[in-house]
């Protein structure tokens, strides 16, 4: 279970997944989100709920929400096409809503793909777009290859290794690989922890399991409460204090696809809340064939899963493995949702006149 996928804490109250995309939904649309923007934005958010993200599952609502209000985030409109040059597709995002952006993102990746091998679309100057790992089986049920990355140029949080001052944000990178049963869904990110995460913990009065951040001074800490302040400290790239060049390394290598590509990122200096956003899609009919493909990653991940456990582990699973128990569970049996979000979202149910969700009987 990677920090972000932590299941609902206390009580056994559950919905069901629909009725959490229909009221979602219909807070988007009298928010005055357009076309089929309020369904693709519901069912991104619940989708990472299914998943076990719940720092950016319908957690993210009253957020996204409250930028609509706020005129933040476009709720109407199209991507402005910057460049389009078959397989490779840059968008201006407009600051229309990132969940939607990114879920089309993948789709037109995904289709160029089956026409070109592969498909990237970067997107500039999206709205934040939530969890990245609910965005891979669009294309793995496609039985291709997807990889999504994600920063946003108007935010610093994550100090470089060596460093006491935040320069850039966690910077999520998401890969799906198919294989002949469930696909590999990898949901990483270049910082130990995200701002969710620690945002979640500073308001529970709780500290991050290990030296996750520095504080102002460069020393190491495990209070949440460092990264807030007139002196702000940072959170550690992956890796920490000792093998931290690699998270720092990643990152650099997830700033320069998603803004040194799009063409716009922190040189422009922007502000607010918001994502630049890399998308590629493979198709391995292209290279080796599908058949080839799949038998390697099925072999993969069978040498893996068969791989005797250490010491206090009851079995080796593949990344998104748990997650999708998880979703299949929740789809059964209703959603658990993490404390508190369907009460940061009734504000706008009672202002727009929609009805809550009722829990499974």
């Amino acid at each position: 279970m990677t920090p972000d996928a932590t299941p609902p804490a206390g009580g056994d109250v559950r919905y069901p997944a629909t009725a959490l995309v229909e009221f979602a939904a219909a807070l988007f649309a009298a928010a005055g989100c357009d076309g089929d923007k309020p369904d693709v934005i519901a069912r991104g958010l619940v989708e990472a709920d299914l998943l076990g993200h719940t720092t950016h599952g319908l957690q993210l609502a009253s957020v996204y929400l409250a930028e609509l209000e706020a005129g933040a985030m476009s709720p109407r409109g199209e991507p402005e096409a910057v460049a389009d040059r078959g397989a490779c597709v840059t968008w201006d995002g407009r600051r229309l809503p990132g969940v939607w952006l990114a879920a089309r993102a993948v789709g037109l990746a995904a289709d160029r793909a089956a026409t070109y091998g592969v498909g990237t679309v970067v997107v500039r100057r999206s709205h934040h777009i939530g969890c990245l790992a609910a965005f891979l089986q669009r294309a793995t049920d496609r039985g291709m290859m997807v990889t999504v990355a994600s920063s946003d140029p108007a935010a610093a949080s994550v100090a470089p290794f060596g460093g006491r001052r935040a320069v850039y944000t966690p910077n999520p990178l998401a890969v799906g690989i198919p294989t002949g049963g469930d696909p590999i869904l990898i949901d990483v990110s270049a910082s130990i922890t995200t701002n969710g995460m620690a945002g979640r913990l500073r308001r529970e009065g709780k500290r991050f399991p290990g030296l996750w951040a520095v504080d102002a001074e460069g020393v190491p800490t495990d209070d949440p409460n460092a990264l807030v302040g007139d002196a702000p400290g940072a959170l550690l790239p992956v890796g920490g204090s000792d093998h931290g060049h690699k998270g720092y390394g990643l990152a650099l290598m997830i700033e320069a696809l998603t803004q040194g590509l799009g063409g716009f990122g922190r040189a422009e200096a922007p502000s607010g809340l918001g994502a630049a956003v890399f998308v590629q899609v493979i198709d391995p009919g292209a290279f080796g064939g599908r058949d080839a493909f799949t038998r390697e990653t099925s072999w993969l991940a069978a040498a893996c899963k068969a791989t005797p456990p250490a010491p206090g582990v009851d079995a080796v699973r593949l990344p998104g493995e748990r997650g999708l128990d998880r979703k299949r569970r929740a789809l059964a049996e209703g959603v658990a949702l993490y404390p508190g979000i369907l009460d940061a979202l009734a504000p706008f149910a009672a202002k727009f006149g929609v009805a809550p969700p009722q829990p499974v009987i």
